[in-house]
């Protein structure tokens, strides 16, 4: 049977990476040594996937811009102090190496920077099996379609040959933008119901079923 995509694009944190649970707790940590009223976890988990500014944007509203510099610098602390801790959601690494197998393009979408993805990369043992990948501080943070573009420009894939796959309504919006089809997965930051909402083509509740999906439909 024929491809039906070429071009498969991941989102990290909360679809490969077991992490939206540290993502979270670093931040309200961050806010809580800055004298702030640290977010929710529903507001917490909401900003995973997006850039830097957007997330502080939403996750602590009414914070001066001049202080965005100082959370993240305690986010990074609280962050980067426990990253050894993450693992890889079960069946992450054998669905890549099996994508890579059949030949397709494989990218990486994420609301990381550039150092966070590149360390996640090595520490994962995954960076070999993917072709290219975007940031938030290199593009636009999601939902803008910016990272898809470049990705499907390098490539020279068309957006109806490319699939978006991530775990937050922020992925799914940038793949509406980009004009195209997306995969949600619903064990990551976002809930279910929300992410229905974006009509993907699937909703997968684990690895295993997007791995089965992927098998009969990518």
């Amino acid at each position: 049977m024929a491809k039906r995509f070429e071009l498969i694009v991941f989102d990290w944190d909360g679809t490969l990476m077991d992490s939206a649970a540290l993502i979270v707790d670093s931040v309200q940590a961050a806010a809580r040594d800055l004298g702030l009223a640290p977010p929710s976890e529903e507001r917490a988990r909401h900003i995973i996937g997006l850039g830097l500014v957007d997330a502080l944007r939403y996750a602590l509203p009414g914070l001066e811009a001049s202080r965005y510099q100082d959370v993240a610098e305690r986010y990074r602390h609280h962050y980067l102090s426990r990253d050894h801790e993450l693992n890889l959601f079960d069946g992450a690494e054998e669905l890549i190496a099996e994508l890579a197998r059949a030949e397709y393009l494989l990218g990486v979408a994420t609301g990381k920077s550039r150092t966070g993805l590149d360390r996640a990369l090595d520490d994962s043992g995954l960076r070999t099996y993917f072709h290219a990948t975007r940031c938030a501080d290199e593009c636009h943070s999601k939902p803008h379609p910016q990272m898809l573009d470049e990705l499907m420009d390098e490539f020279g894939v068309a957006p109806d040959a490319t699939l978006m796959i991530g775990d937050t309504t922020h992925d799914l919006l940038m793949a509406k933008n980009a004009g195209v089809a997306s995969l949600a997965v619903a064990y990551g930051a976002h809930p279910r119901e929300l992410l229905e909402a974006e009509a993907p083509l699937y909703c997968a509740a684990s690895v295993a079923e997007m791995t089965a999906w992927l098998r009969a439909n990518a």
